[in-house]
């Protein structure tokens, strides 16, 4: 995809939703961390139906250490692998309060550290929680990257550093919302509603669907 192209993608996804917001809920850093971490295959809106409790009660790393893992694990068995979550979940808590005060740090690499948390999921507290221009490539970014030719790579990493090299400095702050909510609502994986799609004369997909 060229350069103004890519420009007009962005400005026409900005136009649309000039402030984008991420599905999960979540009360300050921490709790978007967990609800992150727990999100990993499964829906934001299992996860949200599952939290909805939980944050009542679990605020702080300290307060996920209170409640325990057999407490975490009641409110959170409706989602997929909640056993490994939970352990995970716990974990981090007694590092975070153990290592960093019992605050979540602003430093990817020492998100990282923390059980659970992977590349995607730091760079999602960095962007939602702190403001970072950080992009967290998940299937509805892959796709998107790949599919409309803006980002084509073999790997999530390798999309990553594609879109950050080539979308304007001015979008990017923003680019992450936009990209997975144009993949998750418009350019679904197996049925693309390309018809309604905004951007569609910029994309350059091959398999574009047609309106009936």
């Amino acid at each position: 995809m060229k350069k103004a192209d890519i420009e007009s993608f962005f400005a026409r996804l900005q136009a649309a939703n000039p402030e984008p917001k991420g599905e999960l809920n979540w009360t300050n850093p921490y709790t978007l961390l967990v609800a992150v971490a727990l999100s990993a295959q499964a829906t934001d809106v299992g996860v949200n139906k599952a939290t909805e409790k939980l944050f009542q009660i679990v605020s702080t790393p300290q307060e996920m250490l209170e409640l325990g893992e057999g407490g975490l694990k009641n409110h959170i068995k409706t989602i997929g692998l909640y056993n490994s979550k939970a352990k995970n979940v716990i974990k981090a808590a007694e590092i975070l309060v153990r290592d960093f005060g019992g605050v979540v740090p602003q430093e990817r690499a020492a998100l990282e550290t923390l059980p659970g948390v992977g590349r995607k999921t730091a760079n999602v507290v960095l962007n939602i929680a702190f403001g970072a221009p950080t992009i967290a490539v998940d299937t509805h970014l892959f796709r998107v990257g790949n599919r409309t030719g803006m980002a084509p790579g073999k790997t999530p990493l390798a999309v990553e550093l594609k879109l950050e090299k080539c979308i304007p400095k001015q979008y990017l702050r923003h680019a992450h919302h936009w990209l997975i909510l144009h993949g998750r609502y418009v350019c679904k994986a197996r049925k693309p509603d390309c018809p309604a799609c905004i951007v569609n004369d910029l994309c350059r997909f091959k398999g574009k669907t047609i309106a009936v």
